[in-house]
């Protein structure tokens, strides 16, 4: 089985990275690690003129913080019991739900899990769902998982 597991670094990535270590899967099983760096703009001939120091900056940063979500996934994954997986790792520049569809078609991904940051209303609206979007548009099977935090009642969110 070929599982495309998008991470972010967030509670909500963390919660779709034990939801994969948790599960016995197949022997042979694979797992392909993506975190996707959204830069706040494409690069384009107006917008290169800035100093280079401003966009590399900012694409150092989505690097590093891309790379650090990967690490903590694969050592997880790593240490989960069970059959061992085979994990490969990538970060990639780009809109989240068009990199990790993309990547998954490519990839030839039996299942995408993913971990929802469950924004509602104007949020929503904002920020756009990358989780909606894939269970929407992947041509496998897709999985959000909800990170289950306790709201200020004390109940599951």
């Amino acid at each position: 089985m070929k599982i495309l597991l998008a991470v972010d670094g967030s509670a909500c990535s963390d919660a779709a990275v034990n939801e994969v270590a948790a599960r016995p899967w197949p022997e042979g099983s694979e797992v392909k690690i993506i975190s996707v760096i959204e830069l706040p703009f494409t690069p384009t001939e107006e917008t290169r003129s800035l100093p280079g120091s401003d966009y590399s900056g900012m694409e150092r940063a989505g690097r590093e913080q891309a790379q650090t979500a990967i690490n903590r996934a694969a050592e997880r994954l790593r240490d989960r019991d069970g059959e061992p997986l085979t994990i490969t790792a990538e970060s990639v520049i780009g809109r989240a739900e068009d990199s990790i569809l993309d990547a998954a078609e490519e990839w030839g991904a039996d299942l995408i899990v993913l971990g929802s940051h469950g924004y509602r209303g104007f949020k929503r609206f904002l920020l756009g769902s990358v989780a909606l979007a894939v269970a929407t548009y992947a041509k496998c099977s897709a999985e959000i998982v909800r990170n289950r935090v306790a709201d200020n009642d004390g109940r599951a969110a």
